[in-house]
C-alpha cells in the first residue's frame, strides 16, 4: 500500500516544476497595522525552503517528485 501525502504539508508547501520547495513567509495574517509596510511587501513573497529540510517533506509529500 502506498503511503498517503500529510495533508497540513501539502497546504503549507508548494513544489515548483523544478522540483524546488517553496513556503509562506509568516507575519501577513493579522495585526498588520502595526507592521510597516517593508515588513508586509517582504511577507508577500514566497521563499525557498533549505536543502536540509526537503528530505523531511520528502516523506510526508511522496506523491510530490520532490
Amino acid at each position: 500500500m502506498s503511503q498517503k501525502t500529510r495533508k497540513a504539508m501539502a497546504k503549507r508547501f508548494k513544489v515548483t516544476g523544478t522540483g524546488k520547495v517553496m513556503r509562506r513567509k509568516p507575519n501577513h495574517r493579522h495585526l498588520l497595522r502595526n507592521k510597516s509596510s517593508k515588513q508586509k511587501r517582504a511577507a508577500r513573497q514566497d521563499q525557498l525552503v533549505p536543502s536540509g529540510y526537503v528530505k523531511q517533506l520528502r516523506v510526508g509529500l511522496p506523491h510530490h517528485d520532490i
